[in-house]
């Protein structure tokens, strides 16, 4: 499996990324500059979480138009496994990948801190690690994740089983309290209607070992894994 970690101006979870990648995956891996055309030989891309071109206007609405987000879309159209973190979620949405816009965080303030998620779909390939009601311990940093959506997206997401994560208590009840940013419904992390884009806000690279106090994150990594190795999205080899 070979895994590309896009890197904009402004990125500061790449390395990260690539750690986990080539560390504990053993996955081959390397850091795309943003000004790449093609996405070739790779079997999944990650855009990781930042602040790419300084979050200026908003998070997310200048990267969208870096050269490299063009190869994203046919990566993704020809059905490549895509993974945005954080600020990658908020690529994702501007660039009209996933629905729906991360707004400022409700009490304004950055979050940064340990919070719980509540696997909604297990049969994603992003995922199948887990069981369908697990909740996991994650950490956020993010100003802008108030994940907001109309109605009808939201209505339509919930029957196609799009929405992946939600913001929880440590016993796996979504309320108030536990929902750090205001996002609508809870929402952490959505998928595309074909399943093989996912944004979420949590950071599952700083959670991805252990020693740093959870390795709740290391299933999102290894169900990817797994559903190019079996086949359920195309490897580099064979996506046309």
């Amino acid at each position: 499996m070979r895994i590309g970690i896009v890197q904009f101006p402004g990125s500061n979870c790449d390395y990260d990324c690539l750690h986990v990648a080539r560390e504990v995956l053993q996955a081959d891996a390397d850091l795309v500059w943003h000004q790449t055309a093609s996405l070739t030989g790779y079997d999944a891309v990650v855009l990781p979480g930042g602040f790419s071109y300084g979050d200026y206007l908003r998070a997310g609405s200048i990267a969208r138009f870096s050269p490299v987000m063009d190869a994203v879309s046919e990566f993704a159209a020809a059905g490549g496994i895509v993974l945005g973190i954080c600020n990658g979620f908020q690529i994702l949405t501007e660039a009209g990948h996933l629905p729906g816009a991360l707004i400022r965080n409700r009490v304004v303030d950055f979050r940064c801190e340990w919070v719980h998620v509540r696997v909604e779909s297990a049969g994603s390939p992003f995922t199948s690690s887990y069981h369908l009601g697990q909740v996991l311990h994650m950490p956020i940093a993010h100003g802008e994740g108030n994940y907001v959506a109309a109605p009808d997206v939201l209505d339509r997401m919930r029957d196609n089983g799009q929405v992946l994560l939600r913001y929880c208590d440590s016993a796996g009840n979504t309320t108030p309290a536990a929902n750090p940013n205001g996002s609508t419904d809870s929402i952490a992390g959505i998928c595309n209607e074909a399943g093989n884009v996912f944004g979420l806000m949590p950071h599952p690279e700083r959670c991805a070992e252990r020693v740093l106090g959870s390795a709740d994150g290391l299933g999102i990594w290894r169900a990817m894994t797994a559903a190019v190795s079996a086949g359920i999205l195309p490897a580099a080899s064979t996506r046309v």
